[in-house]
């Protein structure tokens, strides 16, 4: 049996509102036991300068124009992990063998085989004093892929270890929706897609009407009407830009100023029935094109609280879908993707494959992610 290793993942969503941490132990292969999970919330001022800095970057140029901001926003995102990481070493009971870097995603362009996270592995080695993968995404573009969905080597794993029937869905919800098809446990068989937004422009909708950063179990949506009129237009571009080519998007290839003119409560609703008509075509377009006989959906991703989203997904789906959660199998779903990345550092660390033809589109399995020894 390989040596397993005590890895560290932690992970920023698009949400931008703090860090999900977890620590697994895991041979990189066959294997994992999380040992922790933990959320760390951003000050005010990290998470209000992350969205500013993601309205301002819709494109690679912007970068550059916006580079002493971004410089300035990285130290402190990186600071702030360090934070994280001396919580977990401090404690007794376990030791970290590696860190996990996701960093905060601020523009994600596939199609220019661009994704730039912010996030400085070599700083946060030398303050750890522990090694560091980062930079997870760029091999896979290099290798031809998009380099993302990442997470699906680990949704596999977490179907095999908690042994639940095949063939079978993960849909995660987070800012972006992705899902990943499981029919075996081969890793060339696995298949999965970013399908749409997820969170992201619901929680860009709450934001601008100052009304907090998210819609807590989906209320505000649940009180509104949706503006049949103004959301069949709304699908009607969706289904007309390139993106939808895509195996992966970032929040940047959507935007809610259609939404212009509706109060809180009818805007709420109409972006959620947006959302949840993506979700659930998509969804049934690629369990159709892809196996027949997936029934059972299982959730994972904040986007799962969110009771009025879950709802809609599930009335514009056929009703041989069976929803469940990973929370109903005892797999924390507010933690699956940080301990995705720690399972994908330490697969990096062996230099296995974390990506795959039908994953990402690379042309062949790739490794992918930097690793730092810093001190």
């Amino acid at each position: 049996m390989n040596k397993s290793l005590n890895s560290l993942g932690l992970m920023s969503g698009t949400s931008g509102d703090g860090v999900d941490a977890s620590v697994i132990n895991s041979d990189g292969k066959g294997y994992y036991k999380v040992l922790i999970n933990k959320y760390f919330k951003y000050s005010d001022e990290i998470s209000q300068n992350i969205y500013k800095l993601k309205r301002n970057i819709n494109k690679i140029e912007d970068v550059k124009i916006f580079s002493t901001e971004i410089n300035d926003l990285e130290r402190k995102i990186t600071l702030f992990h360090s934070n994280v990481v001396s919580e977990f070493t401090k404690k007794k009971d376990f030791g970290i063998d590696l860190i996990g870097f996701h960093g905060q995603t601020i523009l994600h362009s596939p199609k220019n085989k661009y994704s730039k996270q912010l996030g400085d592995g070599n700083l946060l080695s030398q303050l750890s004093k522990k090694k560091v993968i980062f930079n997870f995404r760029q091999n896979d573009l290099f290798q031809g892929g998009e380099g993302a969905p990442l997470s699906p080597i680990f949704h596999q794993l977490i179907v095999k270890e908690k042994k639940i029937d095949l063939p079978v869905c993960i849909l995660n919800i987070g800012g972006i929706s992705n899902l990943t098809l499981i029919k075996d446990f081969k890793q060339e068989s696995l298949i999965s897609k970013d399908i749409g937004p997820g969170n992201c422009l619901i929680d860009e909708w709450i934001r601008r009407n100052k009304k907090g950063d998210f819609d807590r179990n989906g209320e505000f949506a649940s009180q509104g009407k949706t503006n049949k009129l103004i959301l069949d237009q709304a699908l009607d571009d969706f289904e007309n830009i390139p993106a939808n080519n895509l195996n992966s998007f970032d929040v940047n290839d959507f935007e809610i100023n259609f939404l212009r003119g509706l109060d809180l409560e009818d805007g709420a609703s109409t972006i959620t029935d947006f959302t949840s008509k993506i979700i659930a075509s998509n969804l049934i377009k690629i369990i159709s094109k892809h196996n027949q006989n997936i029934s059972r959906i299982i959730l994972c991703g904040g986007g799962r609280k969110n009771k009025t989203l879950i709802e809609r997904i599930k009335r514009n789906s056929h009703n041989k879908l069976e929803f469940q959660t990973t929370d109903d199998y005892k797999v924390d779903g507010d933690f699956v993707e940080s301990q995705a990345f720690a399972f994908l550092a330490i697969r990096s660390f062996l230099k296995l494959p974390i990506s795959f033809p039908n994953t990402t589109g690379c042309k062949l399995p790739s490794t992918g992610g930097v690793l730092v020894k810093n001190f």
